[in-house]
């Protein structure tokens, strides 16, 4: 690996791979196998179909680098090929890609619960059982990845405001989910702060941090970083 591609942008890097260097293309795999991991697992009936899909979307990437806009955030461009995938191998499979959007009652915002009660189980392991798989998603760009609501809209093919309701509509449900009787679980209190959904911690810090299992959290199981076959 060369020495400066820690250094560079993930733009730099693109260019480079669009230049035809392979190890800049291999830096980028390096900083997002596991986000993208991450990311389709939500979507996949197990880890092995999630790591299958990883490895397709850098496999994808790499060949329509060409296509690429370094003018354009490449994560979001990417996260766009990740999710686009995972369309694909639900068509494949006939599993639906989402369950219906629930109507619920007005909820109190989820930093009022927290602040009344310590932190429990994961957040983010509740949201993947409780959320349907756009709000999810929705959910884990604007505050794992620290997408803002625009390039969050890009990577979903949906319109701003229909990525608005999703985020209103999954804090609504974990506000409610969060209410309900559950035995205490005890984590550090270092994984609470003062407030959510105002920002979870993001991998620049861009917002601040309430619960670190809501920070960009490890995947399930490790991303083998075997050599893509490109």
């Amino acid at each position: 690996m060369n020495a400066e591609w820690p250094s560079l942008t993930d733009e730099e890097l693109a260019r480079q791979s669009q230049a035809g260097s392979l190890s800049a293309f291999e830096e980028l795999v390096r900083r997002y196998e596991a986000r993208v991991f991450a990311f389709v697992r939500r979507g996949c009936r197990n880890e092995a179909d999630a790591r299958e899909i990883t490895q397709d979307t850098f496999v994808r990437a790499f060949q329509a680098i060409g296509q690429y806009h370094v003018h354009h955030p490449f994560r979001v461009w990417l996260f766009a090929i990740a999710r686009r995938k995972c369309i694909d191998r639900h068509r494949a499979t006939r599993e639906p890609c989402e369950g219906p959007l629930p109507e619920l009652a007005d909820d109190p915002d989820p930093a009022e619960v927290l602040a009344r009660r310590e932190a429990r189980a994961d957040l983010w392991q509740l949201a993947r059982r409780h959320l349907p798989l756009a709000q999810f998603e929705a959910l884990w760009l604007y505050y794992a990845e620290d997408m803002d609501v625009a390039e969050t809209a890009r990577v979903l093919r949906k319109t701003q405001t229909h990525v608005k309701v999703l985020l209103f509509r999954a804090r609504r449900t974990l506000a409610r989910e969060l209410q309900k009787p559950r035995p205490v679980v005890e984590i550090a209190s270092k994984a609470v702060t003062q407030t959510f959904p105002a920002s979870v911690a993001s991998p620049r810090g861009g917002r601040a941090a309430t619960v670190n299992a809501l920070a960009r959290p490890n995947p399930a199981a490790p991303v083998s970083h075997a050599p893509l076959n490109l």
